[in-house]
C-alpha cells in the first residue's frame, strides 16, 4: 500500500531507526524440531497516517510470538582502538530491547522498526508464516516467510553455560526488599527466561557476591543464608537457599556456582557476610573489607559454615551439581594469596569442583585452579595444551576481532561464538553480566533504559542482556542472537553424531580460513547459509 514499506531480514540484521537496512530479503530457511527459530520484519511508514498499527500471523503450524525491537542509547558504544568489525562508533541509539509488540499508534514518517518473529518449530514439513500489517481495518501489506521444520530434533545443551545473575540489579531497579514475596516473582520471571534461552547454571548468593565492587564500598545485601553469631560460633538458617534451589529446578536451571568466597582481584579479603548477634539480635557486618582472607577468624567461619552448606547440597540433590569459586580474574602477582586461601577452601569442599576466570596459563600450570576460564582473547595457550573440560569467557576486555555482544558489534559477531565453541570442543562459557544494573564498581544504580554502558565505563551491552519489564524480565536482540549460537552448536554435534566429525567440519569450513577465535567469517550470509549446509547434512542422514 501506498505510504507504508516492509522488508523480511534475518535475525542478523540490525534495524537502526534512521537508515534503510541494507540486508537481502530474507524469506525462506529450515529448522530443526525444538529450535528457538527468528526473523525480522523492518518497516516504515512514508506518509504521515493516523490510525492503530498491527501484526497479526496467519498459516502457521507452530506457535509465534511477535515482539517490537526497541532503541536504547549508548553514550559509550567501544573503546577506543576496536577493530572494523563493527556496525557504529559514534553516541547514537541502537535497537536491542524486545518489547511485547501489541497495538500501536501508527509510527512517524521515514522512521525505520522491526518487528522480531520467533517460531518454537516442532511440526516437521513446511509452513507459510504470513504476516499481515494493517492500520485500523485497512490492510497495509502481507509478507510471507516459509519454514521448512526437519524431522530431527535439536539435541540437549551440553555445554555449562552462566551468565551471572545479580539479585540486587533486581531489588535495585523494582524497589523491593530482597526475598519479598515480590522480590521472588521477579527473580523467577528473570531465572525463567535466562534458562529458556540456555542458561544451566547460575551465579548462588549464598553470600552478597564480592563482585564488581569498589574497596571499601557495597553492593545491597542479597545473602540467602541467614547466620547468627555467638562468639566464634556460628549458627546457618539455610530456607532462602532451599527455595532458591526449589526454583532453580522449577525453571530449568540444573547446576549452581557458589557466589565467590573471597574478594574479586586478588581473593584478600572475605565478602561482605552479615549476621545476627546471638545476645542482642542487631545485624550487623561480621566479615568484609576489613578481613584478612587467610585470617583465623574468616577461616574458623569457613570451617563452620562449608560442612553445614555441603549438608545442604546432599539434602538437595545438588551435590553432583555445584560450583565453586574462589577469586574472580586474579592475576600472576596474586598467586600466593590465591593458593594459601583457595587450598583452604578446597580443603573444605573435597570433590567439588572449583573454577574461577583467569587468562594466564603459567598460573593454571601451578594447579591453584583445577578449572580455568581463561577469556576468549586469551584462550590460545591453554587449547594448545589441551587443558581438559576447558571453559572461555569474555567481557568488556575482549573487544578486538574475537566474538562478542556489545550494542555496537554485529548480531552475526555474537552468534558465531556457538561454531567456535564446537569447533574446539568447550565445556563451559561465563559471562559476568546477565543483569548488572549498577554503575561500574557498582557505585550507584542505573536505569538500563538510559545506561547501557555502566555510566560510560564498558562498551554498551556489556553489563547487561535482558531488561527490567513491568512484570519481570525482557529479552534483547543479544540474548535471542546468543541462544541461536548455542543451538548452532547443538546442531552441529547432532551432524557430528550422524556423519562423523571430519565431515562437518569440512562442511562447516567449505571455502573459507580455518575458524580460530580470533579469524572467522564477517557478515551477515555466512551464518545463516552454513546453518543451511548443516540442517541438509542432518535431513540427509535422517532420509
Amino acid at each position: 500500500m501506498p505510504g507504508f514499506e516492509c522488508k523480511l531480514l534475518s535475525s542478523l540484521i540490525k534495524v537502526f531507526p534512521d537508515s534503510a537496512p541494507d540486508a537481502p530479503m530474507f524469506a525462506n530457511a529450515s529448522a530443526l524440531r525444538g529450535e528457538v527459530f527468528s526473523f525480522q520484519l523492518a518497516y516504515r511508514f512514508t506518509e504521515r497516517m493516523n490510525g492503530t498499527f498491527s501484526i497479526a500471523v496467519e498459516g502457521a503450524a507452530d506457535p509465534v510470538e511477535i515482539r517490537d525491537v526497541a532503541c536504547v542509547p549508548a553514550m559509550h558504544p567501544l573503546y577506543a582502538g576496536h577493530d572494523a568489525n563493527v556496525l557504529r562508533d559514534k553516541p547514537g541509539l541502537f535497537p536491542d530491547v524486545l518489547r511485547p509488540m501489541g497495538r500501536q499508534v501508527a509510527h512517524a514518517v521515514d522512521i525505520w522498526h522491526s518487528a522480531w518473529v520467533t517460531v518454537n518449530a516442532a511440526t516437521p514439513g513446511e509452513q507459510q508464516i504470513t504476516l499481515v500489517c494493517t492500520l485500523d481495518d485497512t490492510e497495509l501489506a502481507r509478507e510471507t516467510f516459509t519454514l521448512r521444520v526437519i524431522d530431527a530434533e535439536l539435541p540437549a545443551q551440553t555445554l555449562l553455560y552462566t551468565n551471572w545473575f545479580h539479585v540486587d540489579g533486581i531489588t535495585g531497579y523494582y524497589g523491593v526488599e530482597p526475598w519479598s514475596e515480590r522480590c521472588w516473582e521477579l527473580v523467577e520471571s528473570f531465572m525463567q527466561l535466562a534458562a529458556d534461552r540456555g542458561m544451566n547454571l547460575i551465579l548462588t548468593p549464598v553470600f552478597t557476591p564480592p563482585l564488581d565492587t569498589e574497596v571499601g564500598g557495597e553492593r545491597e545485601t542479597v545473602q540467602l543464608v541467614d547466620v547468627t553469631a555467638d562468639g566464634g560460633a556460628y549458627a546457618f538458617e539455610f530456607s532462602k537457599l532451599r527455595r532458591w534451589i526449589a526454583l532453580t529446578k522449577k525453571t530449568g536451571i540444573a547446576n549452581l556456582e557458589i557466589s565467590h568466597l573471597y574478594t574479586q582481584w586478588g581473593a584478600e579479603h572475605a565478602p561482605k557476610i552479615m549476621a545476627r548477634d546471638a545476645k542482642t539480635g542487631e545485624l550487623r557486618h561480621i566479615f568484609g573489607w576489613e578481613t584478612d582472607a587467610a585470617g583465623d577468624e574468616y577461616r574458623a567461619f569457613l570451617a563452620q559454615f562449608i560442612p553445614a552448606l555441603l549438608e545442604v547440597l546432599r539434602d538437595e540433590g545438588m551435590d553432583k551439581n555445584t560450583y565453586f569459586h574462589i577469586s574472580d580474574e586474579p592475576h600472576v602477582d596474586h598467586l600466593e594469596q590465591y593458593k594459601n586461601v583457595g587450598g583452604y577452601l578446597k580443603s573444605l569442599i573435597p570433590g567439588y569442583p572449583v573454577m574461577d576466570a583467569l587468562s594466564n596459563y603459567d598460573f593454571y600450570e601451578t594447579g591453584a585452579v583445577e578449572l580455568p576460564i581463561p577469556a576468549t582473547n586469551h584462550i590460545e595457550p591453554f587449547l594448545e595444551h589441551e587443558v581438559p573440560n576447558l571453559w572461555t569467557y569474555y567481557c568488556c576486555g575482549q573487544n578486538i576481532d574475537v566474538s562478542n555482544r556489545f550494542l555496537a558489534f554485529p548480531s552475526a559477531r555474537n552468534r558465531v561464538l556457538g561454531v567456535q565453541l564446537y569447533k574446539f570442543r568447550i565445556a563451559g562459557f561465563l559471562q559476568w553480566g546477565y543483569n548488572f544494573y549498577n554503575s561500574c564498581l557498582s557505585r550507584a544504580k542505573i536505569d538500563p533504559y538510559r545506561v547501557t554502558d555502566a555510566e560510560e565505563a564498558f562498551p554498551a551491552g556489556d553489563a547487561f542482556v535482558v531488561y527490567p519489564g513491568p512484570d519481570g524480565a525482557l529479552s534483547s536482540i543479544r540474548l535471542e542472537v546468543f541462544h541461536e549460537a548455542l543451538q548452532d552448536m547443538r546442531a552441529l554435534q547432532l551432524a557430528e553424531s550422524l556423519v562423523g566429525r571430519d565431515r562437518v567440519l569440512r562442511e562447516l569450513e567449505d571455502g573459507i580460513e580455518p575458524i580460530t577465535f580470533r579469524a572467522y567469517p564477517h557478515g551477515d550470509a555466512w551464518i545463516p547459509a552454513m546453518r543451511e549446509r548443516i540442517n541438509a547434512l542432518i535431513a540427509g542422514a535422517k532420509a
